[in-house]
């Protein structure tokens, strides 16, 4: 008779770097809420560095579920991402994994390969957000769409974090539907549910009792819209004469955007918190009035569910997953991406509108209590693996 550890599923989770973010924290919630009798998890990072904080800390307690592999590094470097592909594929050999589970871009790609080269027998891979789109030039497009179908032939199935990364990959030739499912990424959601106005943070923070408090949460960085928001500070301070802007989150173009800020004379209006851990996020969500996110590139932006959770309501560029959480006119507003005039003029509706406000926000909230538990992610993924595993075994 086999033991439990016998008939447990290995499995090896694989990402290029644990910093502060969304699927970081996707991958990390996966790996512990998996790690039972039915399963025996790992995860291989890649370094984790610059000024988007590091979430290895979640390991403190057990630091055998974590590996890390130096040449694993984000950008491209034909001589490290070769070691890591022997690496990978020799680590992948010695430790027999049933199911490799790759995410981030370069260790999806790497990983994968690894993995086909090790003969893992299951190869799954998270897309949490597009590495191909029109947020890059033609050239970058053509070498990554590429490396995604290559990467593809070794992948057994993928799980997307919104339905709309499965419509663009399935465009750009990559994989067949019946490989694709939809996953929300589930976080927990009791600190945003009990949080509420923290006057005392608010004061701490400069915003006065009667100011309407526009958040902003995501990594001070190109493609994440603080661009587009600052450029329409000055009319919606004219429009708004209450409003402050709560800019959560680090990153290298912290100065850039504060020197912006006060170039356009609204630097006192716009509120810099620097990094926050993630666990300190629905303390300052609960002190927003409503959230806006305008990024160009995400699969489907965490803040969004974070923020309705919290029953605020929310304002995002239509863009990836972002209209699978924020449902226009019900959940809040969705704008085009560009569209600076609407912008304005749906901040200033919410703005000028509590009851508006609240009932976007039970709205939001009901759905995402529904959707977005970890116990829900963990649940799902833990079934596609088992369902994953049963297949193989019965065409083997």
């Amino acid at each position: 008779m086999k033991s439990e550890s016998e008939t447990a599923l290995r499995v090896t989770h694989v990402i290029t770097r644990l910093i502060v973010g969304g699927a970081q924290e996707n991958t990390i919630a996966t790996v512990l809420g998996l790690n039972s009798t039915r399963f025996q998890v790992g995860l291989i990072s890649g370094p984790t560095s610059g000024p988007e904080g590091s979430l290895e800390s979640a390991f403190a307690n057990d630091r055998s579920l974590l590996r890390l592999v130096p040449s694993l590094v984000r950008p491209v470097h034909p001589l490290k991402d070769l070691l890591a592909l022997s690496q990978l594929t020799k680590t992948f050999r010695e430790t027999k994994p049933d199911i490799v589970h790759t995410h981030s871009g370069k260790a999806g790609v790497i990983g994968r390969l690894a993995a086909k080269r090790a003969g893992v027998p299951i190869i799954i891979h998270t897309i949490h957000g597009p590495s191909f789109g029109n947020f890059q030039g033609t050239l970058a497009n053509l070498v990554f769409k590429q490396a995604e179908r290559m990467a593809a032939k070794a992948t057994t199935h993928f799980i997307t974090v919104a339905n709309a990364m499965a419509e663009q990959y399935l465009a750009a030739g990559i994989g067949r539907r019946d490989q694709y499912t939809r996953i929300f990424s589930g976080f927990p959601l009791e600190p945003f549910v009990r949080s509420q106005a923290d006057q005392k943070l608010r004061a701490d923070l400069g915003i006065k009792p009667g100011d309407f408090v526009l958040g902003k949460i995501g990594r001070l960085f190109e493609l994440k819209g603080h661009d587009d928001l600052l450029d329409v500070t000055p009319e919606l301070v004219k429009r708004v004469p209450n409003i402050k802007f709560l800019f959560v989150g680090g990153g290298e173009w912290r100065e850039r955007l504060e020197n912006k800020a006060r170039a356009l004379g609204v630097r006192e209006r716009v509120v810099f918190t620097g990094l926050i851990p993630p666990a300190d996020i629905p303390r300052y969500v609960g002190s927003m009035d409503a959230l806006v996110h305008l990024s160009r590139r995400e699969g489907l932006p965490r803040a969004l569910p974070q923020a309705l959770a919290a029953a605020k309501p929310v304002v995002a560029y239509d863009c990836d997953g972002a209209r699978e959480v924020c449902f226009d006119n019900e959940t809040g507003f969705l704008v085009r991406p560009g569209d600076l005039p609407t912008l304005v003029e749906r901040i200033e509706t919410l703005a000028g509108n509590e009851t508006l406000r609240r009932d976007f926000g039970a709205r939001g909230q009901k759905f995402v209590l529904a959707n977005f538990s970890v116990e829900q992610m963990v649940r799902q993924i833990a079934e596609l693996y088992e369902r994953s595993s049963r297949l193989r075994t019965c065409t083997t």
